[in-house]
């Protein structure tokens, strides 16, 4: 629930190297920080009361580096998807996609990987849970 703050949900490596999907005053978007640069991807308006957000990590089907490779070998370790409601419901609603290799120790040194959490930025706001799971195995 939005309540009456923004806060939302982050991958992070450090505090130079994050991505969130953050909702607050009416909306919900993604912000992804690289380095110096700080960058909202997307926002959307949403209704009030409660909003589901999702965060899925796949390695396989990748973003390429940019429209133009598209040859599967300029891709990152994975892609991180950022989604309003479940991404296997019928409404769920994809609000962006972007590449791994930003949120990598290879690219932004350090040694401890990547952390999943929630956050508040502003005011209170509630979080009913929380669900770290693995993706489903593939079919074979």
């Amino acid at each position: 629930d939005r309540g009456t703050g923004r806060g939302g949900l982050c991958v992070r490596l450090d505090e130079a190297h994050h991505y969130e999907v953050e909702a607050g005053d009416g909306e919900v978007g993604v912000v992804a920080r690289i380095g110096p640069l700080r960058q909202t991807v997307v926002r959307r308006p949403v209704p009030a009361g409660p909003l589901p957000l999702t965060v899925t990590i796949r390695t396989s089907g990748l973003v390429p580096a940019s429209p133009e490779l598209t040859d599967g070998g300029t891709t990152g370790p994975d892609t991180i998807a950022f989604w309003l409601g479940d991404p296997d419901a019928p409404d769920a609603r994809p609000l962006a996609e972007l590449d791994g290799r930003y949120l990598s120790t290879e690219v932004a040194c350090g040694f401890t990987g990547r952390v999943i959490g929630m956050y508040a930025t502003k005011g209170a706001v509630a979080f009913d849970w929380f669900e770290y799971a693995p993706a489903p195995a593939p079919s074979v």
